[in-house]
């Protein structure tokens, strides 16, 4: 590979090429419009907002888009982009190029997500604009053949294209090169996507080189490496968000969902209007029993889902989840501003999107928790038992039915909830994360601050084990089977201390009592599903726990 960075310069036409403005000022469309002639395009729309020119792409295709990044009341430039780019409207053949006067970080970092061709600050002068465009055209059209291939999913046809045109185009290698890796990876050719990156890094130190690398390693499993290569990359390029979300990813399937979450966060606030992003740390805060950071990122999520293509009333949804965690247990003061809070973001999930299947009884079903935990079982109940007619059971999706399950715990039908946790179980088995959900809530139908109470006496009580503390190990866990007494690992865990202290005969304890509660443990979890991961150890503890003798 020979010099993949040298440059030429071919000049480029205008008149062949289709351009659409968007702006909310007629003043400056008509500006735009004026110079575009002068410099030889006469294939010229115009429209004043970001919803009209979406609808404009999805029947029309244009070369070129020239849309401002402010556009008054709707959706912004950078919503634009992001529908376009999810929607598939944007050729890979098009130029987006985002105007704007506005240079904040929080702009720039936000349309960066979305990768646009270039930026253009006002006030813009002709001579400005066919220079930055004159340069994007040419490269457009040297690189048609790989970016139609492209359009067309045609991928082992957009490689080919790729290498027949690298030895002609020395200016625009780099961008092949790069382009190149990524469709290797698209196609799951990883070795050729690792020798590009590698013969480009031994040249130069390039970011999407170093990032292209990264996100091979991942693909192909070595997280550890990843980790590192990408906690090198952030620390030499600290603005490159794409290489914290590939490491938070990596940092997850290691098991680090702690560290994951603190990436997501650095990530968050370098840019805080990307949507997905947030979405996404919202997710695993959740996962990690960090409500209050779950519930602002829900809350950013919801708020940027204004005008995004993205929105979803999922995430309306969990807001109130996580506004309502945060009540239970604080009926007057901060909790119930939570609560209300919550009620409020319903109303507006109920109103915003009447027509989706189940949003109406699911939101229900949070707001019955929301007043079981002020205290009012019979509104509860009447929330429940509408929300349970709209909800037949031989159909209900596994969040639909984990919803109902926790409302049913909430408002003391807890054997009702078992049995439809064990029926979920059976429908979704071999589905992990969803058989993961419905084990948490088997073992903790509690609100998030008895949970969290529960889970500290758990980890102490392990701690003392594992040090030979067997009585302060079992006091631990007696503790946290006082908030959650049908927890499987924590009987079994006190089983399995009570039955050691019996074997090495200990006379710290009375036998007669060891055993009752023993048995009284195994007793709590005579429903556990065969789905559940601790039931194989709840089988072999039952045969021991039957052969004691008192």
């Amino acid at each position: 590979m020979n010099n993949p960075f040298g440059e030429t310069s071919v000049p480029a036409s205008f008149r062949k090429l289709s351009f659409l403005v968007v702006d909310d000022f007629e003043n400056f469309r008509n500006s735009m419009r004026q110079m575009l002639r002068s410099m030889g395009a006469d294939k010229i729309d115009m429209v004043h907002n970001g919803s009209v020119a979406v609808q404009r792409c999805a029947y029309d295709h244009f070369d070129v888009l020239l849309c401002n990044y402010n556009l008054g009341d709707g959706k912004s430039g950078q919503h634009v982009l992001e529908e376009l780019r999810h929607r598939k409207l944007l050729r890979h053949s098009s130029l987006f190029l985002m105007v704007t006067a506005e240079t904040s970080r929080e702009m720039v970092m936000g349309a960066r997500e979305y990768h646009p061709d270039a930026y253009l600050t006002k006030p813009i002068n002709q001579a400005m604009l066919s220079k930055r465009l004159g340069a994007l055209a040419e490269r457009r059209e040297a690189l048609l053949p790989i970016t139609k291939a492209m359009d067309l999913e045609d991928y082992p046809e957009a490689i080919q294209q790729c290498h027949a045109l690298l030895p002609h185009h020395h200016r625009h290698r780099s961008w092949i090169y790069k382009t190149l890796a990524e469709l290797y990876i698209k196609v799951g050719d990883y070795g050729q996507a690792r020798r590009i990156y590698d013969e480009i890094l031994d040249q130069r130190s390039l970011s999407w080189a170093r990032l292209g690398k990264a996100r091979v390693m991942v693909a192909e499993g070595f997280h550890d490496e990843a980790i590192t290569a990408l906690r090198s990359l952030i620390e030499d390029h600290p603005d490159l968000l794409e290489a914290y979300d590939l490491l938070s990813e990596s940092l997850q399937r290691t098991g680090k969902p702690g560290q994951a979450q603190k990436i997501l966060q650095r990530a968050a606030e370098l840019s805080p209007n990307a949507l997905l992003r947030q979405r996404d740390l919202a997710k695993l805060a959740t996962q990690n029993h960090d409500i209050d950071t779950a519930t602002d990122a829900w809350r950013r999520t919801v708020n940027l889902g204004t005008w995004s293509v993205h929105d979803n009333p999922d995430h309306h949804l969990e807001l109130g989840r996580s506004l309502t965690d945060l009540s239970e247990g604080d009926p007057t003061g901060e909790g119930k501003e939570y609560a209300d809070e919550a009620v409020n973001v319903l109303k507006n999930l109920e109103r915003r999107f009447p027509e989706t299947p189940d949003i109406g009884p699911r939101s229900m079903l949070v707001r019955a928790r929301i007043v079981a935990a002020r205290g009012n079982r019979t509104k509860a109940m009447a929330f429940l038992e509408k929300a349970r007619e709209a909800l037949p059971e031989d159909s209900l999706s596994a969040d639909a039915g984990l919803d109902l399950a926790k409302t049913m715990y909430r408002v003391g039908q807890n054997r009702e909830a078992e049995q439809l946790l064990g029926t979920l179980a059976q429908k979704f088995e071999g589905q992990t994360d969803i058989i993961e959900q419905i084990e948490s809530l088997i073992d903790e139908p509690v609100g998030l601050q008895q949970r969290l109470q529960a889970r500290t006496q758990n980890r102490e009580g392990i701690q003392a084990y594992e040090k030979g503390a067997l009585g302060e190990a079992a006091r631990h866990f007696e503790q946290a089977l006082d908030v959650v007494p049908n927890h499987a690992a924590l009987n079994l865990n006190l089983i399995q201390i009570r039955m050691k202290q019996l074997d090495s005969k200990d006379t710290t304890i009375n036998p007669q009592h060891a055993v009752a509660q023993c048995r009284r443990c195994m007793d709590a979890l005579e429903n556990l599903p065969p789905q559940h991961r601790q039931y194989r150890r709840y089988q072999a503890m039952k045969r021991k726990v039957e052969n004691l003798n008192e």
